[in-house]
């Protein structure tokens, strides 16, 4: 038990990889505060967890408020803290030119300032349990492909966000910060995406070797695997470290001559 005890707020958890991370969290140890918007996905997923492990709150996470009553609910159900996984976000496809500001600040508020607010509500917490906060980013964060424009930056400052409070937040209240970037995951969004695409609902299983060395792209709960590392006491006193998920080497990968037939990410 990995995570024996601990307590642990876990946006956008009712489906995807926020739903595999909070899952494994229970299965070790800890009690979690499942978040999102799909109230009946979201009861099934605590159902499954048991209620004692368990509580839902269902609310739009850019809403004025929901950072402090996610962790006032927290404290309330399981009187303490300890971390906190900014999951919830945006995938918005979208380039230059079909970028209008209205998306752009939409993204930034859900993909960015969200787990800003959420880091600041919950710090008084965390900073009692010399806790932790874990950003789920994306490896879209380093520069990001042309149709996820809006993504790509709102992730990326993310990314710069994480090392700065790192940094801070170590130092100043002994809370550590990072954050992991995952490449291609299979979750229920992403077949969702691709059935708008016009793809047949089983794309995933013939795949270019390129983008998928292992003959699949990853699973939630491999995501999940790794987010228990960095949300137990096993990392020590490391912070301010971006991690990247992905089965190939990202940067500097050559890409195959024709990508036109490949959907985004």
């Amino acid at each position: 038990m990995r995570l024996q005890n601990k307590v642990i707020i876990v946006t956008g958890s009712c489906t995807g990889i926020g739903k595999a991370i909070a899952t494994r969290c229970v299965e070790e140890g800890a009690k979690v505060v499942v978040h999102g918007l799909e109230k009946e996905w979201g009861e099934e997923v605590v159902t499954a967890m048991r209620k004692e492990n368990a509580v839902l709150h269902i609310e739009d996470i850019t809403n004025e408020g929901t950072p402090q009553r996610l962790v006032d609910l927290a404290v309330k159900t399981y009187g303490k803290l300890d971390a906190i996984v900014n999951n919830a976000a945006i995938v918005a496809s979208s380039n230059l030119h079909t970028t209008d500001l209205p998306l752009l600040r939409k993204v930034i508020e859900i993909n960015t300032i969200a787990p800003f607010a959420l880091i600041k509500a919950a710090l008084p917490h965390l900073s009692k349990e010399m806790g932790c906060v874990l950003n789920i980013g994306s490896v879209n964060a380093f520069s990001g492909e042309p149709n996820l424009f809006a993504y790509s930056v709102s992730k990326g400052a993310l990314m710069t966000m994480t090392q700065n409070l790192g940094d801070t937040l170590f130092r100043e209240n002994g809370v550590r910060v990072n954050q992991i970037n995952p490449g291609w995951v299979l979750t229920e969004n992403e077949t969702i995406r691709k059935r708008e695409h016009g793809l047949a609902d089983d794309w995933y299983k013939d795949l270019p070797n390129v983008y998928a060395p292992a003959g699949r792209i990853i699973w939630p709960k491999e995501i999940a695997a790794a987010a228990v590392y960095w949300l137990s006491d096993e990392c020590g006193p490391i912070s301010g470290q971006i991690m990247t998920l992905e089965q190939y080497p990202f940067i500097g990968r050559n890409p195959p001559k024709d990508t036109s037939t490949i959907p985004a990410k």
